[in-house]
């Protein structure tokens, strides 16, 4: 893209900017990605060190918990992107908004990408991967933080489906008041919430293995040449970290995380567009969510669900639908494009064809 886009986010000091399928690794700072790489020497250290990243990544009391982690993990967050809208940024011109118009006009494909799309067309696509549950398993991550404050709070379990459904996708502080009805949850909510993410954030530590059927579909896009993103509420040493235990930080040339300050899910989905240098109507994003579907339609992508979290009849608005990534291919991805724009009910220009006039023949007569 000749006309590169460059801007900060105002709960960040690090530069949001799109990037090549190869340049990962600049975009982050070098002393960040050496830490993440760090071994534990040590096993009795690695309480101590744990308690070290929770606090370096979401901000921590005097007691160690997070302050920041509650209201974004356990939070139903916007959609966002329902008129089109996107973020606004600043740049040393002034404020400069950022929309899903916007990006789709300045980032269309150079006069030479044009021709390498046109021999290649698989790598003019992005696909955006949501962390939650098409990455990692963060329904089990999320139930076993409550299941473990429960037992230290002396408090039963919940086993109805209805109630655990809430502690997934609804906020902490509306199942410890509406749902869970403990004595202590009204004089102990701030303490509560700071405890529930920090058992999250214990439990993703000791996370490293990816969603079944991921990694092998990973390597196929990466053979294909398409660039991907993956997206969270997380803190970005976390986010990394946890990648490189699994063995995919190598398949993601972005990472859109906490320190990009997007406020919505739609908002993330740009950002993640930006930084893989692609349009967002050229983008696919993989989500097990109606909300997220919903946020990629918004932003003009295409949207593939992953059926688990929620039944199929739920995720009927999606593109595609599948049971696992398995029974992906990278045609499926040229299919999602190949009838774009030719609906039935799409705007489409009538050609009215006209026949020639007809010659006047005439007869020269020679006396």
């Amino acid at each position: 893209m000749e006309n590169a886009l460059s801007f900060t986010c105002s709960s960040s000091s690090y530069a949001l900017q799109p990037l090549s399928p190869t340049s990962f690794t600049s975009h982050f700072p070098r002393k960040l990605l050496r830490q993440s790489r760090l071994k534990r020497s040590n096993s009795a250290r690695q309480p101590r060190n744990r308690l070290l990243v929770i606090s370096k990544a979401c901000g921590s009391d005097q007691n160690g918990f997070p302050i920041m982690g509650p209201t974004k993990i356990f939070k139903e967050e916007a959609i966002g992107a329902e008129y089109g809208e996107g973020f606004e940024t600043f740049r040393p011109d002034g404020p400069l908004k950022i929309d899903v118009d916007f990006l789709n006009d300045r980032l269309q494909e150079g006069f030479l990408n044009r021709i390498r799309y046109a021999m290649k067309p698989d790598e003019a696509y992005g696909l955006v991967f949501s962390w939650d549950n098409v990455v990692a398993d963060a329904r089990a991550l999320k139930l076993n933080a409550w299941k473990q404050l429960a037992s230290e709070e002396g408090n039963e379990f919940p086993e109805d489906d209805e109630t655990q459904r809430l502690m997934l996708y609804a906020g902490a502080e509306h199942v410890l008041q509406k749902a869970l009805h403990w004595e202590r949850a009204e004089n102990d909510l701030d303490r509560l919430k700071r405890r529930l993410s920090l058992l999250y954030y214990d439990n993703l530590l000791k996370l490293s293995k990816p969603v079944e059927g991921l990694k092998d579909w990973l390597d196929a896009v990466s053979t294909a040449r398409i660039p991907c993103a993956v997206v969270s509420s997380l803190d970005r040493r976390n986010m990394v970290e946890a990648l490189e235990r699994m063995g995919l930080m190598k398949y993601f040339q972005a990472v859109v995380t906490e320190e990009d300050g997007m406020d919505s899910i739609a908002h993330r989905f740009l950002s993640a567009a930006v930084k893989l240098d692609r349009k967002p109507s050229k983008c696919v994003v993989f989500e097990d969510d109606p909300r997220g579907i919903t946020a990629a339609h918004n932003c003009t992508m295409m949207a593939i669900a992953l059926i688990g979290a929620h039944p199929a009849y739920e995720l009927q608005q999606a593109d595609l639908a599948v049971a696992s990534f398995t029974e992906l291919s990278v045609i499926n991805l040229r299919r999602l494009f190949a009838h774009k724009g030719s609906a039935f009910m799409d705007m489409q220009k009538q050609i009215i064809e006209k026949s020639p006039p007809r010659r006047k023949l005439t007869i020269d007569t020679i006396f």
